[in-house]
């Protein structure tokens, strides 16, 4: 445990109410970029707790980027303007958890130019289906595209939106690892894994991590699920039978070398992250991506007070600023 201390937030002066960046006393000399944009599940208070726990317990340098309106405040509403985009060009690793976003050339450059470097990236919920973009030169990345069948969801990250396979808002998730990957440095540490966000269609080509069983209610105790129902492949079974996976690897070749690996898991909205066993999936994940060591049981206690919003649409704090997310003190 780092000893008692102040965190300190610094915005960048050129462009002050617009992003966030977190760096501690602790120092690894790896940066992560956190993207912020959905409408629904609370990324923009989900991403700056997990920013702080990595720059404050483990000495990452965390730049926070958001959806910003007019006013120069936080409104995931706002899906064409992610200012701060340039900082991927010196970011180690790429958090994101972005829905249906609508970037303009400008900013889609700094992502696909990301992209093709071969970094890494995190991807949470929604952002199988980051983009809609529908014309231009970044078509492909839109979820609907078919010059990327399935967009950069299913090109990168390995699959895109199907459908909510629990259902939403009354069946919370279980995760269960797979038995091929249990013994690996993401899991050290990591225990049960419960989240109020319900399991999502998917059946990704990717070396699997863990299968989502969907349960009957929103709290930990509560039995599995059951009930048939048909698959987007057209399959019937039960629904917890086969589970359908919730986290994965994949891998995306751009041009060799330059192959990026991809963390992805369907959980990860805000409230998600009031589990221990997901926020230290994610630490984990972090390190590993980056090349650092993965401890025994690395350190994921939040950082200040962590009070998340319930998803669903239109529930964002209204008039918000980046700079309104103050320093607090780190035990």
């Amino acid at each position: 445990m780092l000893a008692l201390l102040f965190a300190t937030v610094t915005v960048v002066p050129s462009n002050a109410n617009e992003w966030v960046v977190y760096e501690g006393e602790l120092k690894n000399g790896k940066h992560i970029v956190f993207l912020a944009g959905d409408e629904e599940y609370r990324s923009e208070e989900g991403l700056p707790q997990m920013a702080k726990i990595l720059a404050f317990r483990h000495g990452f340098k965390c730049t926070v980027l958001f959806s910003i309106n007019d006013k120069g405040e936080i409104d995931p509403d706002v899906r064409d303007n992610q200012p701060g985009l340039e900082n991927l060009k010196i970011a180690d690793l790429v958090v994101m958890l972005l829905r249906f976003r609508e970037w303009p050339d400008a900013q889609m450059k700094h992502f696909d130019d990301y992209l093709n470097s071969g970094k890494p990236i995190i991807a949470l919920r929604t952002s199988t289906h980051a983009f809609d973009i529908k014309s231009g030169p970044y078509e492909k990345y839109g979820w609907q595209s078919k010059t990327w069948v399935g967009g950069f969801g299913k090109q990168v990250l390995g699959e895109t939106w199907v459908s909510h396979w629990g259902l939403h808002g009354k069946q919370g998730t279980r995760a269960h690892k797979w038995h091929q990957t249990e013994t690996h440095l993401v899991f050290r540490g990591v225990d049960e894994i419960f989240v109020t966000t319900d399991v999502y269609e998917a059946h990704p080509q990717a070396n699997l991590f863990l299968w989502g069983e969907v349960v009957d209610g929103l709290k930990p105790t509560d039995p599995p699920a059951h009930g048939k129902r048909k698959n987007s492949l057209g399959r019937e079974h039960e629904i917890n039978d086969p589970m359908m996976p919730i986290a994965w690897v994949n891998e995306y070749l751009y041009d060799p070398p330059n192959r990026s690996r991809v963390f992805v898991t369907t959980m990860g909205a805000a409230t998600d992250l009031l589990n221990e066993g997901l926020r230290r999936l994610l630490v984990n994940s972090a390190l590993w991506l980056t090349g650092l060591d993965v401890p025994m049981k690395s350190d994921v206690a939040l950082v200040g007070e962590y009070k998340p919003s319930n998803f669903g649409f239109g529930g964002f704090k209204k008039g918000v600023k980046p700079s309104d997310l103050s320093a607090k003190p780190v035990g």
